[in-house]
């Protein structure tokens, strides 16, 4: 039905929310459809949100009134939006933004073509169900660069962090089957991908609910089985559940790669279990020293919250100390966000200002700590996939095995005059550049 209608997608937010987005452009590319990437000439534009916390909502939002100011000037004639935030304030989204055409839970996201047909036929349509009804399976229409896949292997959250409302949202964990991911991982390889990019909002819990253990380990080792895939990533690792089992696969598992993301949020005992999380500090300095001394060379990407309800100014000095000492390659620090409907939002709150203050520190420190890292690497070669050209610095960039897709940065690199690496390199191609420099902390290159 109207199949000549052109659909744009604007999906905010993880990258399991980006896997939602594919699931749907893939269904309403078949149903034929035209799919544009600029929203602004889409008939139909469709914005799957986030609502994990405020700066993702007011985001969400922003786009939401800019679709809106687009459909009052003529140009996107229906809205419909997607994914967390109307999954979380139905009834809000339903009062407030009259102007939308159509609203889906995320349990309803196989009914995308349906809405995009309604909508057009000037119908209304505002559908909801439970959001373990989300269906994680079917074809997916890829919108990374073609080398690299994000690939789901779980959705919802049982952890119950005081101050998280995934579990609120996204429902309570389901593993996929075991079989199902090893069909689209070869799917994927088989369509060009060489990297795979494991994620869920705990993958170190995976198949806990299926098997009654963690087989995080079994399915990568299967999946570094698949011809073609040439790196494999771990992202949202839980510290408690990374066990010497996962810590071996990484280490002997060669399409590994030396590289780890495990959110600690806090370091003191005190805050932890504030939090609902468990841990302290000595037990995270002894995982980290076991994962540097068995995997040489590993990346750690860790978050930290600063300004948590109740968190004193000794507790801070304590994180930013342990920061310091620990050194984490790669970091990211978020001021605490109140949520509502949360346990930790009937905890006595910490000034905004003071949050915002504390998490400015944090981050200042990292740089420093990331210029220190950096400077370290200078001599050093690393196999590099080619990710763009940047026509004004006349520079290639790409990543190597410490840098993750959209959240760690690049590495820049000029064309070695050594004619054996061809004279055009292509991107997903890859190739070694030797490390020449350091410049406001991008590590500068020459393809070797």
């Amino acid at each position: 039905m109207q199949s000549t209608a052109k659909v744009g997608i604007v999906s905010l937010g993880c990258p399991k929310n980006q896997c939602d987005a594919e699931l749907m452009l893939d269904k309403i590319a078949k149903a034929g459809f035209a799919l544009v990437s600029e929203p602004g000439l889409a008939d139909v534009v469709i914005i799957n949100t986030c609502g994990f916390i405020q700066s993702a909502k007011e985001e969400a939002i922003a786009e939401i009134f800019e679709a809106i100011s687009r459909k009052a000037d003529g140009f996107n004639k229906k809205i419909i939006v997607t994914g967390c935030l109307p999954q979380r304030y139905r009834e809000q989204m339903e009062s407030e933004f009259p102007e939308v055409d159509g609203i889906l839970g995320i349990g309803k996201n196989d009914d995308i073509v349906e809405a995009v047909n309604s909508v057009l036929l000037d119908k209304k349509i505002c559908a909801f169900t439970e959001p373990e009804e989300l269906n994680m399976e079917g074809e997916r229409l890829l919108s990374t660069l073609p080398h690299y896949a994000y690939l789901r292997i779980a959705d919802g959250c049982d952890n119950k962090c005081s101050y998280c409302a995934i579990p609120l949202i996204r429902g309570k964990y389901r593993s996929r089957k075991l079989e199902n991911i090893l069909v689209e991982a070869r799917g994927l390889a088989a369509k060009g991908v060489r990297e795979l990019i494991i994620i869920s909002q705990d993958t170190t819990n995976y198949g806990s609910d299926l098997e009654g253990s963690y087989t995080l380990s079994e399915l990568l080792n299967h999946l570094c089985g698949i011809d073609g895939i040439k790196w494999i990533r771990l992202l949202y690792c839980y510290p408690d559940k990374v066990t010497d089992e996962l810590i071996s696969t990484i280490k002997n598992q060669e399409k590994i790669v030396n590289y780890i993301e495990m959110p600690i949020q806090h370091c003191s005992e005190k805050i932890l279990r504030a939090m609902n999380r468990s841990g302290n500090e000595q037990s995270l300095r002894d995982l980290i020293a076991k994962l540097r001394n068995e995997i040489r060379g590993i990346i750690i990407r860790t978050t930290v919250i600063a300004g948590f309800p109740e968190e004193t100014e000794e507790q801070f000095t304590e994180l930013a100390e342990f920061l310091n000492s620990v050194k984490f390659e790669r970091l990211g620090c978020f001021a605490y966000s109140e949520e509502e409907d949360t346990e930790a939002a009937g905890f006595e709150q910490v000034d905004e200002k003071e949050r915002l203050h504390r998490a400015e520190i944090i981050n200042e420190q990292q740089e420093i700590r990331m210029s220190e890292f950096y400077a370290e690497q200078v001599g050093r070669e690393f196999e590099v996939v080619v990710e763009g050209y940047d026509r004004y610095l006349e520079m290639y960039f790409g990543r190597s095995y410490m840098y993750a897709p959209e959240i760690d940065g690049m590495i820049y690199f000029r064309q070695s005059a050594d004619d054996n690496i061809g004279e055009t390199l292509k991107t997903s191609d890859f190739i070694t550049v030797k490390i020449t420099d350091v410049i406001d902390n991008n590590l500068i290159g020459e393809a070797v």
